[in-house]
């Protein structure tokens, strides 16, 4: 490295600086895809994606998946084995959830940034309405078999740190209900 000019060793520590970087997003930051069937239900169920092998799903259990981009089939059975049905859906995105149960799931949005008013950001949303109590902020109810309209899976926990500070960015993240109403009292702690 003694015969080297100063440009090549500028050249050379620039890239080892880069590797370095690139190793650390993808060893602590990088965020993995993967699909998901959930079953929230205290009933065991059975499924079978693209006429691949049954898989089982037991009471309050999710499992994840290997599915394809473009259209894809699922049939679901009851803890008899018996088809409850049989349904095509689209995947479109690098993750999703299946909702196998037809039970509803709530998808948050939760906003990031320096000096941020959460509270006149939850109170510009119209919020939702819940077993007959109102919950503030950007949520939305789906119950549809496949959903991808999330940055966080069920598994996931939103960001600890604000990445970017200089403006208020926002993830979304897909949860039970029961799951959804407990983040909501622990986060905002509303009394």
């Amino acid at each position: 490295m003694k015969n080297l000019s100063p440009s090549i060793k500028g050249l050379i520590i620039s890239l080892l600086t880069m590797g370095i970087a690139f190793a650390i997003y993808f060893v602590f930051l990088s965020k993995p895809n993967y699909y998901l069937v959930d079953n929230p239900t205290p009933e065991t169920y059975y499924f079978k994606l693209n006429n691949g092998e049954e898989k089982i799903l037991s009471a309050g259990q999710f499992l994840k998946v290997d599915l394809q981009k473009g259209k894809n089939n699922i049939k679901v059975f009851d803890q008899n084995k018996t088809m409850l049905y049989d349904s095509a859906f689209t995947v479109n995105k690098a993750r999703g959830l299946l909702n196998i149960t037809n039970k509803d799931y709530y998808v948050n949005n939760q906003y990031y940034g320096y000096g941020l008013n959460r509270d006149s950001l939850m109170a510009a949303k119209a919020g939702i309405e819940i077993d007959k109590k109102q919950y503030l902020g950007d949520v939305k109810k789906t119950n549809k078999l496949y959903t991808e309209d999330f940055y966080y899976n069920l598994d996931e926990d939103y960001d600890k740190i604000v990445k970017n500070v200089a403006k208020v960015e926002s993830r979304t993240k897909i949860f039970r209900k029961q799951d959804f109403i407990n983040y909501y009292k622990n986060y905002y702690n509303f009394k």
